[in-house]
């Protein structure tokens, strides 16, 4: 009995082989290079527009609001322009204010001394101190032909040695005329003041010596009266450094040193 023979298909050479995948497939359409992304839709465009004219040139409807902001903008700088000049002129007008009135009344910060001091209760030996200090003060306006000067009671004077305050006190409230000189004295109290075992030491050594230097400073407001203007309340500094041959009633002051300051916010050469 003869073999049947059947018969084999042959492959289409137009078709790719099944074994192939997709992947090898695109390959070979395009080469070997990589697939391209998609680009745009048909009917579409893609428009590079540069930042500056981004940046500067507003879209149309917003042309409206730009102009108001500008508007507004210019409107501001011309505001602060005007502040600008008017704040000059006044700083301009303050200046040759107080220029004339140096050059009529010739203003001068009046002289201050300490010219005698009388020490009690002075007590070296207890543990704590509470002195009395009688202080003569001189204060000479003789240099002001034009200025008097008001002195105020909320002022404070202080007598200490080393740094350490040892008594307080007040300056009087008085006015002091053109060309015066006035002198008064103040009492300055202290109560229950340690001094410490150091300055005890020195303190107890510069009165063997028979030297003892002092500090006493004065804080007083005061008002200036220029003809018949007052100026504002300002502040007179005095610090002095006096010495004294010991701490006893009518001491004799060996040495004296002072120097007054007044901030007139530079008016008027105080």
């Amino acid at each position: 009995m003869a073999d049947r023979v059947h018969p084999v298909k042959t492959p289409d050479p137009a078709m790719p082989d099944a074994a192939e995948s997709p992947r090898s497939t695109t390959s070979s359409k395009t080469g070997g290079l990589p697939a391209r992304k998609p680009g745009p839709e048909p009917g579409t465009y893609v428009i590079q527009v540069p930042k500056d004219v981004v940046l500067r040139q507003p879209l149309p409807g917003n042309a409206h609001l730009s102009k108001v902001y500008a508007r507004r903008a210019a409107r501001r700088r011309s505001r602060c322009c005007l502040c600008i000049t008017w704040l000059f002129a006044l700083v301009l007008l303050l200046a040759v204010a107080a220029g004339f009135l140096y050059l009529v009344f010739r203003p001068r910060a009046p002289n201050y001394a300490v010219t005698g001091l009388s020490i009690s209760s002075f007590n070296l030996t207890a543990a704590t101190v509470s002195p009395v200090f009688d202080v003569t003060v001189r204060a000479d306006n003789d240099r002001n032909m034009k200025m008097g000067i008001y002195y105020s009671d909320a002022s404070d004077i202080t007598a200490a040695y080393d740094g350490v305050t040892l008594c307080e006190g007040k300056w009087p409230a008085f006015y002091q005329p053109p060309r015066n000189e006035t002198v008064f004295v103040t009492e300055l109290r202290g109560a229950g003041i340690s001094l410490g075992a150091d300055v005890e030491r020195r303190l107890r050594a510069a009165q063997s010596e028979g030297k003892v230097p002092l500090e006493v400073n004065v804080e007083v407001p005061v008002r200036v009266k220029l003809g018949a203007m007052k100026s504002w309340t300002i502040k007179v500094t005095v610090k002095c450094e006096v010495t004294v041959d010991g701490l006893r009633e009518n001491a004799v002051i060996l040495n004296r040193d002072c120097h007054a300051r007044v901030k007139f916010w530079g008016f008027l050469g105080l």
